[in-house]
């Protein structure tokens, strides 16, 4: 029985069990309960936790486990109403009021319910994660002099070291920042680049959770059409920046989300120059390098690393070759930025968990890394291939029109005319979860699109039953019958 299971039927047993305990009467103690349910201690003390948690359960050290008093009454319900007038008057004087719009973020955190396929995510299934690595360089890191001491507010040497070296040649420690994740740098990013209220270039479509981020701070996003394979288009990147007096151009150069284009190879040298031109900066970010499928060949050099001029302020992240639980990232710019980004850092963060950063440090540090990484890139190229054939074979009327080496999912566009949402909730009644499109686009979307990713299923017969089911979906709404 796998051991989460495990934990929620002795927690449903015990919460049944301890109701013949008056309160503060101490309950069997964890060796009994192991011997009596032929469970490990993992199991016990997890399930005694979630309890505790429930406040059925407090337990006490050296004591043990004892039933709970009784909740007292919370009373009448507490009135929040007044806050509504306050939250509306705060946003009152902006001149972009700020929003908080996080349905595109929570669409790919969610889990979905038992039984549905999970085309909508946007993490490594657990079997793809380095879970045995992970626990191992966690266990040492706990083990290291001053492993639980506060840390630099700029991050281990050592990991902004390697962070470094990752950026490209030239990069040093003394240039890198460490965050908690690629989403705690790009907030700092945008805080620090640009005031309330002012424009905020990005590729059209982008990734949803920068755009929360920078409405969240009361900027403006203004969108520059991309190319589908290679990425932003020069042209209206200049002109989007002679019309706004924009100063911030947010791009996904390498595997872009959610298109997956890599940016042309002669287009780097003119977004740079244009940016240069125009006094602004480029907030790389570069989350997905090492997604990379085992087909790709040989990966560009980052943005930052062809940039001496600190024009690019560089973003990157350990977590989606990992866990989403190891929220381990770097923010690397030069010049005077810097400052004001360090500065924005520590008042929000102090500093990241020293801990974590050890243990980041010795995953890195080990074999077992590099081994990892060739083993995610061959299950992504297995996957994407499952996935490409079975969505061209099944789904002809959905057009793909890039199949990208990285990165963990496809694009799809829908037919002219197709409702978006009411194929995203037939397609949940079908037993499978997609992302919709919409939140992707800073303004009218051009069409209708789907995201499907093939990196947080639990293997290539899941993703044939997931297209499978997307098919009898797509039969509802657009009325025709399976090809």
């Amino acid at each position: 029985m796998h051991e989460s299971s495990s934990v929620g039927e002795l927690a449903e047993f015990l919460r049944e069990e301890f109701k013949r305990y008056s309160p503060g009467e101490k309950l069997p103690s964890s060796r009994t309960l192991i011997e009596r349910h032929r469970v490990s201690p993992v199991t016990v003390s997890r399930a005694l936790a979630r309890l505790a948690a429930e406040g059925l359960v407090v337990t006490r050290p050296g004591a043990g486990a004892f039933r709970a008093p009784p909740r007292t009454d919370p009373g009448a319900a507490a009135d929040t109403s007044w806050q509504e007038v306050a939250l509306s008057a705060d946003a009152a004087p902006e001149a972009v009021p700020r929003a908080v719009d996080a349905s595109g973020v929570l669409v790919t955190l969610a889990a979905p319910p038992p039984g549905v396929i999970e085309f909508n995510g946007g993490y490594l299934h657990p079997s793809l994660q380095p879970e045995q690595a992970m626990a191992a360089a966690l266990a040492r890191a706990g083990r290291r002099p001053g492993a639980w001491n506060r840390p630099p507010a700029d991050g281990l040497p050592e990991l902004r070291d390697w962070f470094a070296r990752g950026i490209g040649p030239g990069f040093t420690a003394a240039e890198v920042l460490v965050t908690a994740g690629g989403q705690s740098a790009l907030t700092t990013a945008l805080r620090a680049l640009a005031p309330p209220g002012a424009p905020v270039l990005v590729e059209s479509p982008t990734y949803p959770g920068m755009l929360a981020i920078a409405r969240a701070a009361g900027l403006r996003p203004v969108p520059v059409p991309a190319d589908p394979a290679h990425g932003v288009r020069p042209d209206l990147l200049a002109a989007a920046f002679h019309a706004t007096g924009a100063r911030v151009f947010v791009a996904q150069p390498l595997f872009q989300n959610p298109t997956g284009a890599v940016l042309a190879p002669e287009h780097r040298v003119q977004v740079l120059r244009i940016a240069r031109a125009a006094g602004a900066f480029v907030v790389e970010d570069d989350f997905a390098r090492r997604l990379v499928h085992a087909d790709a060949g040989p990966l560009p050099p980052t943005l930052a690393a062809d940039d001496p001029d600190g024009v690019v302020v560089h973003v990157c992240s350990l977590t989606k070759v990992t866990s989403p639980s190891l929220r381990v990232g770097a923010l690397a710019a030069r010049g005077p930025v810097l400052e004001r980004l360090r500065a924005i850092h520590v008042v929000d963060n102090f500093f990241v968990s020293r801990p974590l950063q050890e243990a980041a440090l010795e995953l890195v540090g080990a074999p077992a890394w590099s081994r990892h990484l060739r083993a995610v890139a061959a299950e992504l190229k297995a996957r994407r291939e499952a996935m490409t054939a079975a969505v061209r074979l099944r789904l002809p009327e959905l057009a793909l029109p890039y199949v990208p080496a990285g990165g963990n999912h496809l694009w799809v566009r829908l037919p002219d005319g197709t409702d978006e949402t009411a194929l995203v909730s037939a397609a949940l009644r079908a037993g499978v979860a997609v992302a919709p499109g919409r939140p992707y686009f800073s303004a009218e979307p051009p069409a209708g699109h789907l995201r499907l990713s093939f990196a947080g299923v639990a293997g290539q017969a899941e993703i044939t039953e997931g297209v499978r089911r997307l098919r009898t979906s797509c039969d509802e709404v657009l009325g025709r019958g399976a090809d």
